[in-house]
């Protein structure tokens, strides 16, 4: 007999059934909606982000011309190496480092850079090696199959053409640091990028630099790239590709052969400055700092040895001696203290004083060069006797002193801006009582010869001799001709920047250079030796002394060498500043390279015998001290 079916039985079964699958389905469709919709746009970045890489293109930097379109700085053909860490295991890491021979210290900074960016740029393709050379690209290339994930990627590697010409005026660059990133609030800088660290690759960086592109691209499990058609698919209608925009060109006011000439000039010595100016306009035609450096070598592959001995060098070739370092001025000072003293109607050009060779005061005795015997200011400032103005100094006073050297411009930066230029420094009686010093008036009879604790720079001095040159109009030095686009427009023409123009009696200009061109012409004037048959030149030499403070002692080194010169006389065109460090007599050793520079400068016109006619406007702290 068949057991009878409990129907209700069933139906409570079934309906269990029904709502148990109703639930799985229920579970099912409600995880799909999260994974779809609700979390949709996460996975699809998060599996876009497995295979999408953004790859930056480098913008081209400006290039750098002189002032005659002479190209100073662009590019060369190189190639660095990039991988993104999530393909790049330790293993690999390590054979590519071995297989490229790097050098320990380059290998430490690339596994340095790859374990910092695990963490943060897993994705993101990494500069590791940058410039590497042709062996080093052929192995690579070779070991393809094997290291999949390296890439050599042509780059154009910045090139300074000229070596060591004008270094530094033109600076280097170096790549980003962890500060530089951290300060970056506006973007501008990626890890791996270079930036300019000194000269106008430095001051002019926002112009040059240009804009970074970008350029987005597929890529397999081991890193390797795969057809454009994955990008365009994964990426939707955003861009693949967003070009780099280049940066700006940069013309300077600089003639690239009269530069070379003055840097040549320099070289008989072991360490100086030199610069020339136009006196009309504060162009600076040349700026150099000897000893000097590669900006090559900075920007590119400098080795650990090659960084010791620009370290150790004592004649300092990465400091700019133009700009940012002071000096005591010596006599190149001494047109201050006549000006101060006759604009004031304290002395005048006439008034006679007997120079014994030396000049007693309290109980400190100044001396001078030599005896001198019976001058007036015009043969003081020819022959440059101490004495005279040791006798004007305390007439003067050390503010009066103080106010027209300012006036002139010393003591304050010129505006330049470039390689963290120095201000010097002019002394006043406030300043020496802030110092809790007494103030003794011999403090005022060292800097009336710009010793004591006047410092200047050679750019000041040099603005302050082309004041003297025109008249009086104090210009800022400027060492950019033009600014333009990378097609070619203007952006910013060069503008004279007056910064003040100095009222200044005709009497007192036209006797201040007579003396000056006494300092040349005369036989018994300190330049005479160094004077150019054929050219006028008003100069003046100054030899300043100098001490320096060594460990527990101080030592009495040989003084620096000053010349200041401007010419023609008849109408000025160029100032030119010459400081040679430890040379000794300026009339022996600035002043012939000074004159060396103008000669080269007005060759045409030196040439020919006996010619007086100027070629055309260029385009586009004690006493004793020798004179």
């Amino acid at each position: 007999m068949a057991t009878p079916v409990n129907i209700p039985e069933l139906q409570r079964r079934y309906a269990y059934l029904v709502v148990f699958v109703l639930l799985v389905f229920g579970l099912l469709i409600g995880r799909l909606w999260q994974l779809q919709v609700a979390r949709g746009a996460a996975y699809r970045a998060a599996a876009a982000d497995n295979y999408l890489q953004e790859r930056t293109i480098a913008a081209a930097r400006g290039a750098i011309f002189d002032r005659a379109g002479r190209l100073l700085v662009g590019v060369r053909p190189s190639f660095d190496v990039y991988a993104a860490p999530r393909f790049v295991d330790e293993p690999a890491l390590e054979r590519f480092l071995r297989e490229l021979r790097l050098d320990p210290e380059r290998a430490r900074a690339v596994r340095r850079r790859v374990a910092a960016a695990r963490a943060t740029r897993r994705n993101q393709r990494l500069l590791l090696v940058r410039d590497i050379d042709r062996d080093q690209l052929a192995q690579l290339e070779m070991l393809k199959p094997e290291l999949p994930a390296f890439d050599a990627v042509a780059v154009a590697q910045r090139h300074y053409l000229h070596g060591a010409v004008a270094a530094h005026l033109l600076g280097y660059m170096s790549e980003v640091t962890a500060e530089d990133l951290a300060h970056d609030a506006r973007g501008r800088f990626q890890a791996g990028q270079l930036v300019g660290r000194y000269g106008v690759e430095r001051l002019y960086e926002d112009q040059l630099r240009g804009v970074t592109g970008v350029e987005r691209v597929v890529v397999d499990a081991h890193g390797r790239r795969r057809h454009e058609s994955w990008a365009a698919a994964l990426l939707g209608g955003q861009p693949r590709r967003v070009a780099p925009r280049a940066g700006n060109t940069l013309v300077l006011t600089i003639d690239l052969e009269l530069q070379r000439r003055v840097e040549r000039a320099l070289r008989r010595y072991a360490s100086g400055a030199a610069v020339v100016l136009e006196v009309e306009t504060g162009r600076v035609l040349a700026t150099a700092s000897y000893p000097a450096f590669d900006a090559n070598l900075l920007t590119g592959r400098l080795t650990p040895q090659q960084a010791r001995e620009l370290l150790d060098d004592p004649g300092r070739p990465l400091l700019d001696k133009v700009f940012r370092e002071n000096y005591f001025p010596g006599s190149v000072f001494k047109v201050v203290t006549a000006i101060a003293a006759v604009e004031d109607g304290i002395a005048s050009w006439d008034e006679h004083a007997t120079c014994k060779g030396w000049h007693a005061f309290g109980r400190r005795v100044f001396r001078c060069s030599h005896t001198h015997g019976k001058v007036d200011l015009h043969r003081a400032l020819a022959e440059s006797c101490n004495v005279y103005f040791y006798l004007l100094a305390e007439r003067v006073g050390l503010d009066r002193l103080a106010r027209y050297a300012r006036l002139f411009g010393l003591g304050a930066t010129t505006g330049v801006g470039l390689n963290g230029e120095v201000g010097g420094f002019i002394p006043t009686k406030a300043w020496y009582a802030q110092r809790g010093r007494p103030f003794r008036l011999g403090f005022t009879l060292n800097a009336a010869i710009g010793q004591g604790s006047v410092k200047v720079t050679p750019i000041q001095v040099a603005a302050l001799y082309a004041a003297l040159a025109n008249g009086g109009r104090l210009y800022a030095p400027q060492i950019v001709e033009r600014i333009e686009t990378p097609a070619g427009e203007t952006l910013q023409p060069f503008q004279p920047r007056l910064r003040r123009g100095i009222q200044l009696r005709p009497e007192t200009l036209q006797r201040l250079r007579a003396a000056l061109v006494a300092v040349v012409e005369d036989p018994k004037g300190t330049g005479h030796e160094s004077r150019i048959e054929g050219l006028s030149v008003a100069g003046k030499t100054g030899t300043a002394q100098v001490i320096r403070r060594g460990f527990a002692t101080m030592r009495s080194l040989e003084d620096h060498s000053w010349f200041a010169a401007y010419a023609p006389v008849e109408a000025p065109q160029i100032a030119v500043v010459v400081l040679i460090e430890n040379g000794g007599q300026a009339a022996k050793v600035a002043a012939p390279v000074a004159m060396e520079i103008v000669r080269s400068y007005f060759a045409p016109a030196v040439a020919a015998p006996g010619s007086t006619t100027a070629p055309p406007p260029r385009a586009g702290r004690g006493a004793g001290r020798k004179p």
